[in-house]
Protein backbone atom coordinates (compact mmCIF):
# COMPACT_ATOMS: atom_id res chain seq x y z
CA UNK A 1 0.00 0.00 0.00
CA UNK A 2 2.82 2.30 0.84
CA UNK A 3 4.40 1.52 -2.75
CA UNK A 4 0.97 2.62 -4.48
CA UNK A 5 1.31 5.59 -2.50
CA UNK A 6 4.38 6.90 -3.26
CA UNK A 7 3.51 5.78 -7.08
CA UNK A 8 0.48 7.75 -6.88
CA UNK A 9 2.46 11.06 -5.76
CA UNK A 10 5.54 10.60 -7.83
CA UNK A 11 2.57 10.05 -10.73
CA UNK A 12 1.21 13.45 -9.80
CA UNK A 13 4.03 15.49 -9.40
CA UNK A 14 4.71 13.76 -12.94
CA UNK A 15 1.58 15.82 -13.72
CA UNK A 16 1.78 18.98 -12.59
CA UNK A 17 5.73 19.29 -13.65
CA UNK A 18 5.09 18.32 -17.12
CA UNK A 19 2.80 20.93 -17.69
CA UNK A 20 5.15 23.58 -16.54
CA UNK A 21 8.16 22.36 -18.55
CA UNK A 22 5.95 22.36 -21.37
CA UNK A 23 4.76 26.34 -21.12
CA UNK A 24 8.49 26.91 -20.01
CA UNK A 25 9.81 25.57 -23.51
CA UNK A 26 6.98 27.86 -25.62
CA UNK A 27 8.09 30.70 -27.07
CA UNK A 28 7.83 33.89 -25.27
CA UNK A 29 3.81 35.22 -25.89
CA UNK A 30 3.75 37.69 -28.99
CA UNK A 31 7.26 36.69 -30.23
CA UNK A 32 7.83 35.78 -33.68
CA UNK A 33 11.11 34.84 -35.36
CA UNK A 34 12.56 37.74 -37.64
CA UNK A 35 11.32 37.38 -41.37
CA UNK A 36 14.91 37.87 -42.47
CA UNK A 37 16.33 34.69 -40.63
CA UNK A 38 15.19 31.70 -38.75
CA UNK A 39 15.68 29.89 -35.46
CA UNK A 40 18.23 26.96 -34.96
CA UNK A 41 16.15 23.76 -35.04
CA UNK A 42 14.91 22.57 -31.71
CA UNK A 43 15.20 25.43 -29.69
CA UNK A 44 12.32 28.23 -28.56
CA UNK A 45 12.63 32.43 -28.11
CA UNK A 46 12.76 32.41 -24.38
CA UNK A 47 13.56 36.57 -24.60
CA UNK A 48 12.08 38.66 -26.95
CA UNK A 49 12.50 42.65 -27.81
CA UNK A 50 11.72 45.22 -30.57
CA UNK A 51 12.79 48.74 -30.33
CA UNK A 52 11.88 51.37 -32.86
CA UNK A 53 15.19 53.22 -32.68
CA UNK A 54 17.85 52.66 -30.80
CA UNK A 55 21.59 51.59 -30.94
CA UNK A 56 23.77 48.64 -30.55
CA UNK A 57 27.59 47.91 -30.44
CA UNK A 58 28.39 44.31 -31.63
CA UNK A 59 31.41 42.58 -30.64
CA UNK A 60 33.93 42.34 -33.58
CA UNK A 61 36.84 39.99 -32.72
CA UNK A 62 39.72 40.77 -34.97
CA UNK A 63 38.09 43.76 -37.04
CA UNK A 64 37.09 47.53 -35.83
CA UNK A 65 34.72 48.78 -33.97
CA UNK A 66 31.03 49.21 -35.53
CA UNK A 67 28.11 50.30 -34.44
CA UNK A 68 24.69 49.66 -35.75
CA UNK A 69 21.47 52.41 -35.12
CA UNK A 70 17.77 51.45 -36.78
CA UNK A 71 15.18 49.06 -35.66
CA UNK A 72 16.53 46.73 -33.43
CA UNK A 73 15.33 43.27 -32.51
CA UNK A 74 16.89 40.97 -29.93
CA UNK A 75 16.33 37.29 -29.19
CA UNK A 76 17.23 35.06 -26.59
CA UNK A 77 16.83 31.39 -27.93
CA UNK A 78 17.25 28.31 -25.22
CA UNK A 79 17.56 24.59 -26.10
CA UNK A 80 14.38 22.31 -25.86
CA UNK A 81 14.38 19.18 -22.90
CA UNK A 82 15.62 16.40 -25.64
CA UNK A 83 16.49 18.74 -28.88
CA UNK A 84 19.10 17.60 -30.84
CA UNK A 85 22.89 18.69 -29.04
CA UNK A 86 24.12 21.64 -31.21
CA UNK A 87 27.65 23.03 -30.43
CA UNK A 88 28.74 26.59 -29.92
CA UNK A 89 30.86 26.93 -33.85
CA UNK A 90 27.81 24.99 -34.93
CA UNK A 91 25.09 27.96 -34.56
CA UNK A 92 27.80 30.69 -35.51
CA UNK A 93 29.03 28.87 -38.62
CA UNK A 94 24.94 28.19 -39.42
CA UNK A 95 24.42 31.92 -39.35
CA UNK A 96 27.29 33.05 -40.92
CA UNK A 97 25.94 30.82 -44.05
CA UNK A 98 22.70 32.59 -43.65
CA UNK A 99 23.67 35.98 -43.79
CA UNK A 100 26.09 35.08 -46.88
CA UNK A 101 23.38 33.75 -48.80
CA UNK A 102 21.55 37.25 -48.34
CA UNK A 103 24.03 38.68 -49.97
CA UNK A 104 25.78 39.84 -46.57
CA UNK A 105 29.48 39.80 -44.92
CA UNK A 106 31.14 38.40 -42.15
CA UNK A 107 33.04 41.01 -40.15
CA UNK A 108 34.88 39.34 -37.32
CA UNK A 109 33.75 36.35 -34.93
CA UNK A 110 35.32 33.92 -32.71
CA UNK A 111 33.77 30.53 -31.97
CA UNK A 112 30.84 31.62 -29.96
CA UNK A 113 29.67 34.73 -31.57
CA UNK A 114 29.92 36.79 -35.05
CA UNK A 115 29.23 40.14 -36.23
CA UNK A 116 27.86 40.01 -39.67
CA UNK A 117 26.17 43.13 -41.90
CA UNK A 118 23.95 42.86 -45.06
CA UNK A 119 23.89 46.14 -47.27
CA UNK A 120 21.09 46.39 -50.50
CA UNK A 121 19.61 49.06 -52.02
CA UNK A 122 21.41 51.69 -50.05
CA UNK A 123 20.24 50.11 -46.41
CA UNK A 124 21.72 48.08 -43.63
CA UNK A 125 20.73 45.43 -41.65
CA UNK A 126 23.60 44.15 -38.86
CA UNK A 127 23.26 40.61 -37.83
CA UNK A 128 25.10 39.45 -34.63
CA UNK A 129 25.01 36.37 -32.79
CA UNK A 130 26.24 35.20 -29.69
CA UNK A 131 26.33 31.36 -28.33
CA UNK A 132 26.15 30.87 -24.29
CA UNK A 133 26.51 27.54 -21.99
CA UNK A 134 27.78 25.30 -24.88
CA UNK A 135 24.83 25.88 -27.12
CA UNK A 136 22.25 25.76 -25.24
CA UNK A 137 21.35 29.28 -25.59
CA UNK A 138 22.43 31.82 -27.90
CA UNK A 139 21.26 35.98 -28.64
CA UNK A 140 20.38 37.18 -31.62
CA UNK A 141 20.54 40.96 -32.27
CA UNK A 142 19.28 42.10 -35.47
CA UNK A 143 19.15 45.97 -36.38
CA UNK A 144 17.69 47.45 -39.61
CA UNK A 145 19.05 51.07 -40.48
CA UNK A 146 16.68 53.87 -40.46
CA UNK A 147 17.74 57.39 -39.24
CA UNK A 148 15.21 59.13 -36.51
CA UNK A 149 12.93 61.93 -38.60
CA UNK A 150 15.03 65.15 -38.50
CA UNK A 151 12.65 68.14 -38.52
CA UNK A 152 15.52 70.49 -39.15
CA UNK A 153 17.60 70.82 -42.43
CA UNK A 154 20.34 73.19 -42.66
CA UNK A 155 20.11 76.44 -43.66
CA UNK A 156 22.05 79.14 -44.82
CA UNK A 157 20.99 81.99 -43.21
CA UNK A 158 20.16 80.23 -39.95
CA UNK A 159 23.84 79.40 -39.58
CA UNK A 160 25.00 82.51 -41.10
CA UNK A 161 22.90 83.81 -37.85
CA UNK A 162 24.83 81.51 -35.60
CA UNK A 163 28.11 82.22 -36.90
CA UNK A 164 27.60 85.87 -36.54
CA UNK A 165 26.39 85.56 -32.65
CA UNK A 166 28.58 82.64 -31.62
CA UNK A 167 30.87 82.03 -34.01
CA UNK A 168 29.58 78.50 -34.57
CA UNK A 169 26.88 76.51 -35.65
CA UNK A 170 25.61 73.00 -35.79
CA UNK A 171 25.02 71.72 -39.48
CA UNK A 172 21.78 69.88 -39.19
CA UNK A 173 21.24 66.83 -41.58
CA UNK A 174 24.50 65.65 -42.59
CA UNK A 175 25.01 62.02 -42.40
CA UNK A 176 27.54 59.17 -42.52
CA UNK A 177 27.67 55.49 -42.92
CA UNK A 178 28.34 53.65 -39.65
CA UNK A 179 31.44 53.91 -38.33
CA UNK A 180 32.72 55.47 -41.67
CA UNK A 181 33.75 58.95 -43.21
CA UNK A 182 31.58 58.28 -46.32
CA UNK A 183 28.87 60.74 -46.63
CA UNK A 184 25.35 59.66 -47.08
CA UNK A 185 23.21 61.23 -50.37
CA UNK A 186 20.73 62.43 -48.22
CA UNK A 187 23.19 65.09 -46.89
CA UNK A 188 23.00 66.79 -50.15
CA UNK A 189 20.33 69.15 -49.18
CA UNK A 190 22.41 70.50 -45.75
CA UNK A 191 25.85 70.37 -48.31
CA UNK A 192 23.77 72.82 -50.42
CA UNK A 193 22.70 75.04 -47.74
CA UNK A 194 26.67 74.92 -46.59
CA UNK A 195 27.59 75.98 -50.13
CA UNK A 196 24.85 78.78 -50.12
CA UNK A 197 26.55 79.88 -47.19
CA UNK A 198 29.84 80.85 -48.08
CA UNK A 199 28.79 81.92 -51.74
CA UNK A 200 26.95 84.59 -50.32
CA UNK A 201 29.92 85.31 -47.99
CA UNK A 202 33.45 85.38 -50.19
CA UNK A 203 35.54 86.77 -47.20
CA UNK A 204 34.00 83.91 -44.79
CA UNK A 205 36.54 80.97 -43.90
CA UNK A 206 35.46 78.07 -41.19
CA UNK A 207 36.61 75.06 -39.36
CA UNK A 208 34.73 72.38 -40.05
CA UNK A 209 34.50 70.44 -37.14
CA UNK A 210 33.41 67.04 -36.89
CA UNK A 211 32.35 65.64 -33.67
CA UNK A 212 31.92 61.72 -32.30
CA UNK A 213 29.62 60.18 -29.35
CA UNK A 214 31.59 58.59 -26.63
CA UNK A 215 30.63 55.11 -27.47
CA UNK A 216 33.99 53.30 -28.58
CA UNK A 217 38.12 53.71 -28.71
CA UNK A 218 38.97 57.47 -28.06
CA UNK A 219 41.80 57.23 -30.80
CA UNK A 220 39.60 55.77 -33.15
CA UNK A 221 36.52 58.41 -32.26
CA UNK A 222 39.53 61.77 -32.82
CA UNK A 223 40.23 59.57 -36.32
CA UNK A 224 37.06 59.47 -37.41
CA UNK A 225 35.54 62.66 -36.02
CA UNK A 226 38.78 64.67 -38.26
CA UNK A 227 38.44 61.83 -41.67
CA UNK A 228 34.51 63.05 -41.68
CA UNK A 229 35.44 66.47 -41.45
CA UNK A 230 37.74 66.30 -43.84
CA UNK A 231 35.42 63.96 -46.41
CA UNK A 232 32.69 67.62 -45.46
CA UNK A 233 35.47 69.88 -46.64
CA UNK A 234 36.23 67.80 -49.64
CA UNK A 235 32.60 67.51 -50.68
CA UNK A 236 31.76 71.14 -50.29
CA UNK A 237 35.13 72.39 -52.20
CA UNK A 238 34.12 69.83 -55.07
CA UNK A 239 30.76 72.08 -55.19
CA UNK A 240 33.06 74.74 -56.07
CA UNK A 241 33.98 76.19 -52.87
CA UNK A 242 38.10 77.57 -52.70
CA UNK A 243 39.51 74.96 -50.48
CA UNK A 244 41.15 77.42 -48.53
CA UNK A 245 38.66 78.76 -47.06
CA UNK A 246 38.05 74.94 -44.89
CA UNK A 247 40.36 73.92 -42.69
CA UNK A 248 38.68 70.32 -40.96
CA UNK A 249 39.09 69.43 -37.00
CA UNK A 250 38.02 66.79 -34.96
CA UNK A 251 37.36 66.68 -31.36
CA UNK A 252 35.57 62.72 -30.80
CA UNK A 253 33.39 63.10 -28.35
CA UNK A 254 34.79 66.01 -26.25
CA UNK A 255 32.47 68.26 -26.78
CA UNK A 256 29.00 66.95 -26.24
CA UNK A 257 25.98 68.97 -26.88
CA UNK A 258 24.02 66.61 -24.25
CA UNK A 259 24.58 63.25 -22.56
CA UNK A 260 26.00 60.58 -23.92
CA UNK A 261 23.77 58.06 -21.38
CA UNK A 262 21.08 57.31 -24.16
CA UNK A 263 21.12 56.79 -28.24
CA UNK A 264 18.80 59.79 -28.39
CA UNK A 265 21.86 62.14 -27.09
CA UNK A 266 24.47 59.84 -28.57
CA UNK A 267 23.23 60.93 -32.03
CA UNK A 268 22.94 64.56 -31.22
CA UNK A 269 26.71 64.35 -30.50
CA UNK A 270 27.69 62.42 -33.35
CA UNK A 271 27.51 66.20 -36.03
CA UNK A 272 28.85 68.59 -37.67
CA UNK A 273 29.77 72.38 -37.08
CA UNK A 274 31.13 75.13 -38.61
CA UNK A 275 33.13 77.65 -36.61
CA UNK A 276 34.34 80.64 -37.70
CA UNK A 277 37.86 81.46 -38.06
Amino acid sequence: MKSATCITRALIALFFMLPGAAFAQADVEGSKDHPLISRMPDYYISKYEVSEFGGFDPTVIGGKEVHWEGKVSSYGYSQKEGGRPIGELQIVRNYEAAVKRAGGKVLGGDGRRVATEIRKDGALTGVYVEVFNGGRDYSLTIVESGAMQQEVVADAAAMRNDLGSAGRTIVQGIYFDTASATIKPESERALAEMVKLLNASPALKVFVVGHTDSAGNLESNLKLSLDRAAAVVKAIAARGVAAPRLKPAGLGPYAPVVSNDTDEGKAKNRRVELVKQ
